[in-house]
């Protein structure tokens, strides 16, 4: 009997940069210091320092719907502003549902900005990173080996290729990208989060520790803090699993709060085989989060062992009204009817 569990990540090939930005304060206000660079920048729009400042203070956030406005405008105000112009060109490479051709256009402003500054590491690592989303896997080494010869302590460098590898299969020269990674900068979550990727992806009970790290630094990303409870209950871990699962689901966030209830489910099902509690979990979810298909699923595995032929049948054609594809379900279905 086939038994539904979710995992929601998995590996892409987005390359999330957060080099260091060095500010050039040379037409900033020196007599309003106080203010915030909000109120700053309503009073001096056309500032391209302090722009630059609140854009690269956004992009390190990763919120780059709003450095987008700051990079493009400050990469207006002044084109040969080298600073405004890699802003401009990291925002459009990293944006979630960029396009091929924005970031064809980020290559061409790379490309021209190490003409200008050779040794430009943060421009060497976004241009691999555009080779990268290519899938030109060589050029995404020479520039990011480029920019480690310049500076070996570039941890962006180091992620790009640790990405680049994953892309490749060659998970045990991603796992050295990714330990070189944190060694330059012990707080780079997304690094231990990748790290724990590759450990679950071998089913290695390594990557609890690994995810336990990435969710300290990041404490309020809950999709960190469903891993942890995740990679907990995959090896063995459960009562720390059930903790984290039971605070999920009291959150306001309604997919964190169903896969929550989920996963309450399914312990109660395949661990503790506590069938009623199961079918009570199950329907909590699907009572915030109708289209789940697994607590469809399981829902009906569930009424399907208490004996509760209707009830199993009902839960099967949900499941497969949601996804369709579902063969599992249907075979399980058909055997009912049949």
């Amino acid at each position: 009997m086939k038994k539904a569990s979710f995992l929601a990540t998995v590996f892409g090939i987005t390359v999330l940069l957060f080099s260091n930005c060095k500010e050039n304060n040379t037409d900033q206000p020196t007599t309003e210091k106080e203010q915030s660079i909000d109120s700053l920048l309503v009073e001096f729009p056309d500032s391209i320092s302090l722009l630059l400042k609140r854009g690269n203070d956004y992009f390190t956030e990763l919120k780059y719907d709003l450095a987008l406005p700051d990079g493009a405008r400050a990469f207006r105000l002044d084109s040969n502003n080298l600073e405004a112009r890699v802003l401009y060109a990291d925002v459009i490479n990293n944006k979630l549902g960029r396009t091929i051709k924005e970031v064809q256009q980020a290559q061409r402003h790379y490309k021209f900005i190490i003409t200008k500054q050779p040794k430009n590491t943060r421009a060497l690592v976004g241009l691999a990173s555009t080779y990268l989303f290519q899938q030109d896997f060589d050029r995404t080494f020479q520039y990011a080996n480029e920019a480690l010869r310049i500076d070996p302590k570039v941890r962006d460098a180091y992620v790009l290729k640790g990405t680049a590898y994953m892309i490749l299969e060659n998970t045990e020269l991603a796992k050295s990208s990714y330990e070189t990674a944190v060694q330059q900068d012990p707080n780079f979550y997304l690094a231990y989060f990748r790290l724990a990727q590759i450990y679950q992806a071998e089913n290695n009970p390594q990557c609890v520790e690994y995810f336990v790290t990435a969710q300290k630094l990041n404490p309020n990303d809950l999709e960190f803090k469903y891993q942890v409870a995740f990679s907990k209950e995959t090896h063995g871990q459960i009562e720390g699993a059930k903790e984290m699962y039971r605070e999920m689901a009291t959150d306001t966030v309604d997919i964190y709060v169903s896969r929550g209830l989920f996963h309450q489910g399914y312990i109660k099902q395949f661990v503790e085989n506590d069938l009623d509690s199961a079918l009570y979990f199950y329907k909590s979810a699907l009572e915030t989060e109708p289209r789940y298909v697994e607590a469809w699923y399981n829902l009906a595995l569930a009424h399907e062992s208490k004996g509760n032929i209707s009830q199993a049948l009902t839960a099967y054609g949900n499941c497969l009204k949601y996804n369709p594809e579902f063969e599992a379900a249907r075979i399980r279905a058909n055997k009912l009817k049949y």
